[in-house]
């Protein structure tokens, strides 16, 4: 029994490790391809890494190690277990990939193409690495760092702060304005599409689940996830039995992990995932009342 369990936990460690390496090898072809050779800054690090290698000719990879490397120490202090192995294989092997394994050449000259196919490929190498629990680091780490030392700001604004940044520095620095509305394209794009890899095209995620397990269960959100859960009374119509019904609201880039935490303490437990398109609270954002 112990070997089986052996065996099928190595297993699923290959599969997930398998995963997010093909997803930094497809967000690789993205940066190789489409985004750099165009000058296009889609946001994040590897935007500005983009930048900064028009501007000293360091290899790009080589530029977004120097920035993740640094962050992912001080994540390890501040966020502590939030920052894991997953989290440096994947800043390390996406910044090989990009370096050292995919050549980079020019796939497209058109600004258009190259900012929409870019944005494409990206989105679905960056849900891939999120679908089998890992990140490239990168401003999902320093957005978790200011977020954990400034509450009051939300990740997302964050992300959405620092993404503006890059994208508009692109535009000054390259002295093309037009680069900065491609790169805009560029990253709504892939945000897009990394929501549709993450079964979904919502704001973030609802989950209602049906255990025995309940309580459990919600310690092991609270625990892994740091989401609030709200235990609803529920009744079953067939058997007349008293129930609670978990409500769980979680970002993208956290669904997979819920259903991993499900599914490990009660695999007959009965889940509904629903799509929610704004959430207004605590861990999201905040209402902002129109004058």
């Amino acid at each position: 029994m112990k070997k089986k369990y052996f065996s099928e936990k190595i297993i699923k460690i290959f599969v997930e490790y398998l995963g997010i390496t093909i997803g930094c090898a497809i967000m690789a072809i993205s940066i190789n391809l489409f985004s750099a050779p165009n000058k296009i800054a889609p946001g994040g690090i590897s935007g500005l890494a983009t930048v900064i290698y028009y501007v000293t000719k360091l290899p790009i990879g080589i530029i977004m190690l120097i920035f993740n490397l640094p962050l992912f120490i001080l994540s390890i202090k501040i966020l502590g277990k939030s920052a894991s192995t997953k989290t440096l294989y994947g800043t390390i092997v996406l910044s090989v990939f990009i370096d050292y394994v995919f050549e980079s050449f020019s796939f497209t000259k058109d600004l258009l193409l190259a900012s929409l196919f870019g944005g494409i490929v990206l989105g679905i190498g960056l849900g891939l690495v999120f679908r089998f629990g890992g990140t490239t680091g990168g401003t999902e780490l320093a957005a978790a760092i200011i977020n954990k030392i400034i509450p009051q700001f939300t990740i997302g604004s964050i992300l959405m702060v620092i993404d503006f940044i890059v994208v508009i520095v692109a535009g000054i620095v390259f002295e093309q304005p037009e680069i900065t509305l491609y790169s805009v394209i560029s990253l709504y794009v892939s945000i897009k599409m990394l929501d549709f890899i993450q079964e979904g095209l919502g704001y973030a995620k609802a989950f209602y689940i049906i255990s025995d397990y309940s309580e459990e269960i919600s310690n092991q959100i609270l625990q892994e996830l740091d989401r609030g859960v709200t235990a609803l009374q529920g009744q079953g119509m067939y058997t007349k039995e008293e129930r609670k019904v978990l409500l769980v609201v979680v970002h993208r880039s956290q669904v997979n992990k819920l259903k991993e935490i499900v599914h490990k303490i009660d695999s007959k437990a009965f889940v509904i995932l629903g799509e929610v398109h704004e959430v207004l609270g605590e861990g999201f954002k905040e209402y902002i009342k129109n004058s």
